[in-house]
């Protein structure tokens, strides 16, 4: 019985794999970046989207891939910012992967950036490759200083890791510099950032990482 298990899980990684490569390489031949943004439910994953949109509709052209189990409020948060959105309902799955993904990039065809949503937790995502380019996690303080500790597998796939709502770090008795040590331990190759998106503190930084990736 749990060998069969086993060669299930198996067989849908390999299959993901497969996807999120043929994901990959339409993605280039389109040259569009995708970011995948993962994040527990109120780390600020939506908030950024849109600030991010906010910051440079001028500059380039965005389009959002929303994934939840169910998406209508954050899809209500976003359309408002008339851009390409896309949203994923997950119904009992509790991460988004590569053939979701694959049904809907060919809409965004002519976009320069797609920033994904992921679905709000840092565990089930982890083992399913999407097909972007770039994996960013997000966290708060709010969920307390032993949050990176506690899941290191996701920050260790993180190519940008994102400190939120620093200026609450008091109030809620959190150690940032234990946050952002416990992100370097785990992840020394990764982009750190110290964000409070609702008080604008370190959101130029993020803007300044996707100005860079879009040059590449």
């Amino acid at each position: 019985m749990h060998k069969v298990e086993i060669d299930a899980e198996i067989d849908l990684l390999e299959e993901n794999k497969r996807l999120a490569n043929e994901n990959r390489k339409y993605l280039r031949e389109n040259m569009i970046k995708a970011v995948n943004i993962m994040g527990a439910i109120g780390s600020g994953k939506t908030l950024l989207i849109e600030k991010t949109i906010d910051a440079l509709k001028g500059e380039i052209k965005i389009g959002v891939i929303l994934g939840d189990v169910i998406c209508k409020a954050d899809y209500t948060r976003v359309i408002k910012y008339d851009v390409k959105v896309e949203p994923i309902n997950t119904g009992k799955e509790c991460h988004l992967d590569a053939h979701l993904i694959h049904h809907c990039i060919t809409s965004f065809d002519d976009v320069d950036l797609i920033l994904i949503e992921n679905v709000g937790n840092l565990v089930c995502p982890v083992d399913f490759d999407l097909g972007e380019d770039y994996r960013v996690v997000m966290v708060s303080v709010t969920e307390g200083d032993d949050v990176v500790e506690k899941h290191p597998e996701i920050f260790r796939l993180a190519d940008v890791i994102i400190i939120n709502k620093i200026s609450l770090a008091n109030a809620v008795e959190a150690d940032v510099d234990k946050m952002e040590s416990d992100a370097k331990k785990i992840n020394p190759k990764a982009l750190i950032l110290k964000t409070d998106l609702k008080n604008n503190i370190g959101f130029e930084d993020w803007t300044k990482f996707i100005r860079k990736i879009l040059e590449k």
